[in-house]
């Protein structure tokens, strides 16, 4: 006897196919969208516009080619199902597990340093505690534009190549936790090249945005649904790293140690997510 692991209706079973063209399906979304995405942008420029220093380049076309080749071709092999585009109880599960990745970004960008000790004038002892991302400015000029961008290119788009197409295609060829490390990682590269959050080039960024799609791709392969996740990230993004401004010349502001950090608060969560078993897997 089957037992329904989706907390809702009693799954269809799985498709079955040959080896070679689950083989096939995986090395198609793995490829094709991005190349897609990487044409959009050279046409239209984006990736190749100049830009002013300290701006990002609109990367818009990008993610949007992203997105709809990873709808079309998601639809064409798995339906929206296996899109993992479900609602019910892995939506609230979804939603409660992406909310300890936004409670841990969060505690990394107000992580206080050490205490320094030192004494003034008159011998008294002075404790300083010094943010490592001091709050410049609360931004809320351009609010609309920027959490309609995060929820739909950043969030929306990629997690839907990411965590639906290239998920379920590795999963139906190399198994479901080789499917959630594999789009975690290439999750973690697209947002480590072109997300806004990513600030300053180096190892720290680097651990950070790929720890970031690996804790995705275990909530991914533990719910089964990836619109909790979508939400979650555009909020999160928007308020650690929008409405609360790091200032300028973040390079000075110990950036690199708030990405370590969070790095290693959702290493602990990928670790408390990790599947014992493979009854847990909702593929």
């Amino acid at each position: 006897m089957t037992r329904n692991t989706t907390g809702g209706a009693q799954a269809s079973p799985p498709e079955l196919i040959s080896p070679a063209t689950a083989r096939n399906r995986a090395l198609a979304s793995m490829i094709l969208p991005p190349a897609l995405a990487l044409l959009a942008g050279l046409l239209s420029g984006s990736l190749l516009a100049p830009t002013p220093a300290g701006a990002l380049p609109n990367v818009a076309p990008v993610f949007a080619a992203l997105g709809v080749a990873a709808w079309f071709i998601g639809l064409r092999f798995y339906g929206l199902r296996g899109l993992a585009l479900r609602g019910g109880r892995p939506l609230f599960a979804g939603i409660g597990f992406a909310v300890l990745v936004w409670v841990a970004a969060l505690i990394g960008r107000f992580l206080p340093m050490l205490p320094q000790a030192s004494f003034n004038e008159i011998g008294q002892a002075v404790v300083e505690i010094t943010l490592h991302v001091p709050v410049i400015a609360y931004r809320s000029a351009g609010a609309g534009r920027a959490i309609a961008y995060l929820l739909l290119f950043e969030a929306f788009a990629t997690q839907l190549w990411a965590f639906g197409l290239v998920f379920r295609a590795l999963a139906g060829w190399r198994g479901g936790l080789t499917a959630a490390v594999v789009a975690g990682v290439l999750f973690g590269g697209i947002g480590y090249l072109l997300f806004r959050e990513s600030f300053v080039p180096g190892w720290p960024s680097l651990l950070y945005f790929l720890s970031w799609g690996i804790v995705y791709g275990m909530i991914r392969l533990r719910t089964g649904s990836i619109l909790g996740p979508i939400l979650i990230q555009a909020l999160q993004s928007f308020t650690v790293w929008f409405v609360l401004q790091p200032p300028d010349d973040i390079t000075r502001t110990g950036i690199e140690t708030v990405y370590l950090v969070v790095a290693v608060l959702l290493a602990v969560i990928t670790w408390r997510l990790w599947p014992r078993r493979e009854t847990d897997y909702r593929v």
